[in-house]
């Protein structure tokens, strides 16, 4: 057994643990949900006063409750579609405020350029999560793409930890946006297949008509 086979098997059992122990004490997914809102607005106030470290660490207890609240909601049989559009929501918020953080923290140090790159991370952000919702509007899913929430939340513990966010924030702003690209590609391919489809159905109608 490999050691990262061998960490990933520990980590999951304590995590196991962990979701055993929530779902005994009955709290509702949706406070947990709420409870990692709260922990990521922390790290956002470290962010801004510029203690990288602190904030990364306090964003890796975040995560924990985003890997726990959906499973105790189906350990507990709370599965609900309010609590997936609940929980889709408050990550946003999450991702804004620590992005918020760091403009503050810009702000503060008067680095302009970070604050327009900080500002194009937002952007791009939230874009990724738009297009998806959007397009899976029209069609099944919209799953394309490298930098979903997960790996930017990992690269914004990564360049707290090691105080390289500068160029952390580099690879946000172009994956994201590319991401955001790579979804506008996928959608318009799987749009114009479902419409080439539909009329080929209507001709095909229309012709076999007496």
């Amino acid at each position: 057994m490999t050691s990262t086979r061998f960490i990933g098997l520990v980590c999951g059992k304590i995590i196991d643990v962990i979701v055993r122990g929530l779902a005994l004490s009955r709290i509702h997914p949706n406070v947990l949900t709420f409870l990692g809102l709260l922990i990521n607005i922390w790290a956002a106030f470290l962010f801004a006063a510029g203690r990288f470290q602190a904030a990364a660490v306090v964003l890796i207890g975040a995560g924990l409750f985003d890997m726990v609240d959906g499973r105790v909601a189906r350990e507990t049989n709370r599965v609900t579609r309010f609590g997936g559009f609940f929980d889709s929501v408050l990550d946003r918020y999450s991702d804004l405020a620590l992005l918020m953080g760091l403009l503050v923290y810009y702000a503060i140090i008067n680095r302009f350029f970070y604050i327009v790159l900080t500002a194009i991370v937002m952007t791009g952000s939230v874009m990724v999560s738009y297009t998806r919702a959007r397009a899976e509007n029209t069609i099944p899913n919209c799953k394309v793409g490298f930098l979903e929430r997960p790996e930017r939340v990992v690269l914004l513990i990564i360049g707290g930890l090691f105080y390289r966010m500068a160029p952390v924030l580099w690879v946000l702003a172009v994956l994201s946006n590319l991401t955001v690209i790579h979804r506008m590609i996928y959608t318009w391919r799987e749009t114009k297949q479902l419409e080439d489809a539909q009329r080929g159905k209507g001709l095909k109608f229309r012709t076999s008509i007496p």
